[in-house]
């Protein structure tokens, strides 16, 4: 049976009997994950989400089609990780912008671009893009949409107990013993502000951490990752097809 909403395995001729009213874009990374995760984590997990949440509302009758992924995101504080492939904020708005463009042409009016990097930051190319297409754009961290506290013990928000549970379900191959794992520790910033959240700053990742990681991954379980997972999934689903059937010019009570 072909999943007609995954276009990179659909056919033209399945493609052009399907009137999809809604875009996925899956965005990622290829960055070092730690020890035991791989540098396509991010990648394969939002992969994952966008299918996942993508059947569930086609089968509640959302005509809704996930793009190929995006492989590369921001890793400007990263770069002297080898193999950390940067892809500036500059250069990926452009390439948004082609995308976007594509399928205003074609037909197709509302695109949701899934983020699943936290080095990436789509609002403000939103800002700057929407006021040129007809396409309505909207963007969504998958991991932001379950709370995580219900799931995990430890925080941190890179190679941590939410990702390495959640490859452990998705992609267990994939995932290193996690004796192998360093602890994921975060060095503190000497300035109280950027410390508290208040003041931001790009982190210099191999001043922070020694292992790449920012979170302790040792209590990660499969089962906390379908778990949360599970949530996120159902979460996107439902909002999918109310994006699919909503009118884009008329949003606001």
């Amino acid at each position: 049976m072909p999943r007609r909403y995954l276009l990179a395995s659909t056919t033209w001729k399945t493609v052009q009997n399907t009137d999809y009213a809604v875009a996925v874009l899956p965005w990622g990374a290829t960055e070092a994950h730690n020890y035991h995760l791989p540098y396509a984590t991010d990648i394969i997990q939002a992969d994952f989400v966008a299918a996942e949440a993508a059947k569930g509302a086609f089968e509640r009758g959302a005509k809704v089609v996930v793009l190929p992924c995006v492989p590369f995101g921001v890793q400007t504080g990263q770069l002297d990780i080898k193999l950390c492939i940067n892809m500036n904020p500059s250069t990926q708005a452009a390439l948004l912008a082609d995308i976007i463009h594509s399928l205003e042409v074609q037909g197709i009016y509302k695109l949701l671009i899934l983020n699943g990097h936290g080095g990436n930051d789509f609002r403000q190319m939103i800002r700057e893009l929407q006021p040129r297409t007809r396409v309505f754009l909207c963007t969504a961290n998958w991991y932001q949409c379950a709370d995580r506290t219900q799931y995990f013990e430890e925080n941190g928000d890179h190679a941590d107990e939410l990702e390495t549970s959640v490859m452990m379900h998705i992609a267990p191959n994939l995932v290193r013993p996690l004796e192998e794992a360093g602890d994921g520790k975060q060095r503190t910033n000497r300035i109280k502000a950027m410390h508290d959240g208040k003041v931001w700053a790009p982190r210099p990742w191999t001043k922070i951490s020694t292992d790449t990681g920012v979170g302790n991954p040792y209590k990660a379980t499969p089962e906390k990752g379908k778990a949360f997972l599970d949530a996120v999934i159902a979460y996107l689903a439902s909002f999918l097809v109310e994006f699919a059937s909503a009118d884009t010019t008329d949003l606001h009570k």
